[in-house]
């Protein structure tokens, strides 16, 4: 692997970020500086923190950074669950994202328990 930018998960991640803003973008203008950039905040965070760690020296603080990306891209399934409940996505938008929300949080344990 010559990149971070090689790992499925960091891919899928980036691809979830995309789709994310997409979503975003129809959010009410009130909550411009409220959920939904803490939701971008949030999102983003995941393959920032898998490429990151990928350029650390030591598997221990990879591991580290890999799980801070976990952390964060449970705080965005929370943050579009919110979303949701408050009519801000739709079932189909919220089903579609969520899954590709799962498949990078399967990816992230994988790595994690292959590293560790």
């Amino acid at each position: 692997m010559k990149s971070y930018k090689d790992l499925i998960v960091w891919q899928k991640s980036v691809e979830l970020v995309t789709q994310t803003y997409i979503l975003t973008t129809s959010f009410p203008d009130e909550e411009k500086f409220g959920l939904t950039s803490q939701l971008k905040r949030s999102v983003i965070s995941v393959p920032s923190n898998i490429a990151e760690g990928y350029g650390r020296k030591y598997t221990k603080d990879y591991i580290r950074f890999l799980q801070i990306a976990r952390g964060s891209l449970f705080e965005s399934q929370t943050q579009l669950e919110i979303a949701f409940r408050l009519k801000f996505v739709s079932q189909e938008e919220a089903i579609k994202i969520n899954e590709l929300s799962l498949e990078v949080e399967k990816m992230l344990n994988s790595l994690i328990n292959k590293l560790g």
